[in-house]
């Protein structure tokens, strides 16, 4: 019966094969009190005018936006 790495390492393979490659990320723990309000007071630090620059630029840029269709 193959390890537990050896069935990893074969779903890996298989993936990889597909063209697909494996992607690991950290977040921040919603779950946690201290990281919601550490969130919390970031967001209440934040720039309205310039974030809706920001979104106003990636709307622009943006490939898909709601008013054509997925290409």
């Amino acid at each position: 019966m193959p390890t537990a790495a050896q069935r990893m390492k074969a779903m890996r393979d298989r993936r990889r094969s597909h063209g697909l490659r494996e992607l690991r990320l950290s977040v921040p723990d919603s779950r946690i009190r201290a990281v919601r309000q550490r969130i919390a007071a970031q967001v209440a630090r934040l720039n309205a005018r310039d974030e809706r620059a920001a979104m106003d630029w990636i709307e622009a840029v943006s490939e898909f936006d709601g008013d054509h269709e997925a290409r």
